[in-house]
């Protein structure tokens, strides 16, 4: 069993930053792939970035050149530097962990964006 815990979120206003960290526990495997999706109001959950146990990442258009991924695998950690960040980023963020067959989901953490 693996337990995820993200940390991090808040309000800001647009222009401003957050770094959001998802803190991984329990049976992790050394390959897996952590990923970040978002739910905003009356919209569907979206995927939003992922980077692999091996470093690889790769980011949605809507917030590439704005948001980063990077892991601590020491720590079982995946941080998510969200720059200039706008309105529209305002959502729920929920970390994912990914091995095997198996995902687990942490609880989100509510992201907002002020005008």
């Amino acid at each position: 069993q693996v337990q995820l815990v993200e940390s991090g979120g808040g309000l800001v206003q647009a222009g401003g930053s957050l770094r959001l960290s998802c803190a991984a526990s329990g049976s992790i495997l050394s390959i897996n792939v952590m990923r970040w999706y978002r739910q905003a109001p009356g919209k569907q959950r979206e995927w939003v970035a992922h980077i692999t146990s091996a470093g690889s990442t790769n980011v949605e258009d809507a917030v590439k050149g704005r948001f980063t991924l990077s892991r601590d695998n020491a720590k079982n950690t995946v941080y998510l530097q969200m720059n200039s960040l706008k309105p529209e980023d305002t959502a729920v963020y929920f970390c994912t962990l990914s091995q095997k067959v198996t995902t687990y989901w942490g609880q989100g953490i509510q992201v907002t964006v002020s005008p």
